[in-house]
């Protein structure tokens, strides 16, 4: 399940790395942020014991 959420995540950041220049700063900014929002879901899985194998 985390795969899959985690690939679709990619998906939608592939559109903005392909037309990065065209949006310019904003679109990098947006970028950092949904990046920073993901790893903070991912510390928040990870702590939660969701990665272990049982």
């Amino acid at each position: 399940m985390l795969f899959i959420l985690f690939d679709i995540e990619v998906v939608f950041l592939y559109p903005v790395a392909v037309q990065l220049e065209a949006f310019a700063v904003f679109a990098l900014i947006e970028t950092i942020v949904f990046v920073f929002l993901l790893s903070v879901a991912l510390v928040y899985v990870w702590r939660r014991g969701a990665l272990e194998w049982k």
